[in-house]
């Protein structure tokens, strides 16, 4: 069974960008749709974006035109590209397969000036 660990969160002020990482225990070759979660203060997690084998994406209303997912199979890796960061993207993020056995620490995303 494949777990995710993430990393790459910190706090950025507005308007500025991050680069969260998944590095996942093994091979994600196998896994057809990997995704991006997010959970903020006092909300239920949310999907903020998700990838297929085949490249195809998909996001959140809310950060479409700032976040990019991509997967890198050879180092078992996905990530965030997070630009043009606003307050309300604070949360804590997660990765996860499809579908989803469970869910690691994730890491924390402040947005604040």
């Amino acid at each position: 069974q494949v777990h995710f660990v993430e990393s790459g969160g910190g706090l950025v002020q507005p308007g500025g960008s991050l680069r969260l990482s998944c590095a996942a225990s093994g091979s994600i070759s196998s896994i057809y749709v990997m995704g991006w979660y997010r959970q903020a203060p006092g909300k239920q997690r949310e999907r903020v974006a998700i990838i297929t084998g085949g490249g195809v994406t998909n996001y959140a209303d809310a950060v479409k035109g700032r976040f990019t997912i991509s997967r890198d199979n050879a180092k078992n890796t996905v990530y965030l590209q997070m630009n043009s960061l606003k307050p309300e993207d604070t949360a804590v993020y997660y990765c996860n397969a499809v579908p989803i056995t469970g869910w690691g620490q994730g890491t924390q995303v402040t947005v604040s000036s």
